[in-house]
């Protein structure tokens, strides 16, 4: 705790900082939704914001303030469309009446989610021009959703600072990359519809989710891994790059989820809101997050 109110009391002494150049990798769908108010502020108070994003996706796409690049992919979006609805049908109708039910559509998301991240990361990472683009933009910083594990593979390979922003990852892979506790006694493991005061059954049963987790990683990420090792000419994973994350910020709030431990280094910036919020009355402003990138870096403080 000490550790902690020191870094929030240095950063709340910053006044200014000077602009940098970030560079952000989204992941599609709600996940952009979030971040998108986020990266335009940036842009608008003068920091240089690069998004890069694919030519075809659901909901990327230009954002004010910022340098947009895009990168062919091997699907139309019509295909795109397709297979997302066929995708989403076959989960939205599995049952989840029961624990083997709940484990079973858990794996068919993850094998959804396996496909989609290994042709993103295939696409980019093998597009030479565009790789070559970004080396020489010098840029302080990468903001990216670990959702969509590209993001992480490209902040390694260009040896930046890395911010994640997330509301949860598939196979609780964020406490085990941030080393955030996650006592399978006590906090109930996502996708299990469990509470915090879970019976014995249950919590066996939530202790058995907790040890499947690897294992679920390790086949969610096993294509990207490769490519990761192949691009980076050395043998790493997924988690490994995501444990040196400077910074997390969660797209959470304990009004969402039940309490559970956080690292120094993750900060709660509010719930998942997909539509612009109204301005909070000045006196109820205080304690919001204010942050801009400065070279090296991302310089955070609160206002």
């Amino acid at each position: 705790m000490g550790a902690a109110a020191g870094l929030v009391l240095s950063l709340c002494l910053v006044v200014s900082c000077r602009a940098g150049k970030l560079l952000v990798i989204p992941a599609d769908g709600s996940h952009w939704k979030g971040m998108k108010p986020l990266v335009e502020e940036l842009g608008r108070r003068g920091n240089q914001v690069v998004v890069v994003i694919p030519e075809v996706s659901g909901s990327l796409g230009p954002s004010e303030h910022t340098i947009t690049l895009t990168y062919p992919v091997p699907y139309t979006r019509t295909q795109l469309q397709t297979i997302q609805r066929a995708n989403l049908d076959t989960i939205m109708a599995s049952d989840t009446s029961n624990d083997i039910s709940r484990m079973w559509s858990y794996y068919q998301t993850l094998t959804v989610l396996r496909n989609y991240t290994r042709n993103n990361c295939d696409s980019l990472l093998s597009n030479q021009d565009m790789m070559q683009t970004l080396r020489e933009q010098r840029f302080d910083a990468i903001l990216t959703d670990p959702f969509e594990p590209l993001g992480v593979i490209v902040g390694a390979l260009l040896s930046l600072p890395a911010i994640y922003i997330h509301n949860g990852l598939p196979c609780g892979m964020d406490f085990e990359a941030s080393q955030c506790p996650s006592p399978p006694s006590y906090t109930p493991g996502r996708f299990t519809h469990f509470t915090d005061h879970m019976t014995l059954r249950q919590r066996s049963v939530n202790f058995l989710w907790a040890l499947l987790r690897p294992l679920a990683c390790r086949y969610l990420y096993s294509d990207v891994n490769v490519i990761a090792s192949e691009i980076l000419g050395r043998e790493t994973t997924i988690p490994e790059l995501m444990k040196k994350a400077s910074l997390w910020l969660e797209r959470n709030d304990f009004t969402f989820e039940f309490p559970r431990p956080l690292m120094p280094n993750m900060v709660m910036i509010g719930g998942m809101n997909f539509e612009e919020p109204n301005e909070l009355p000045e006196v109820m402003a205080i304690g919001c997050i204010d942050c801009c990138i400065v070279p090296g870096g991302l310089a955070v403080f609160l206002s």
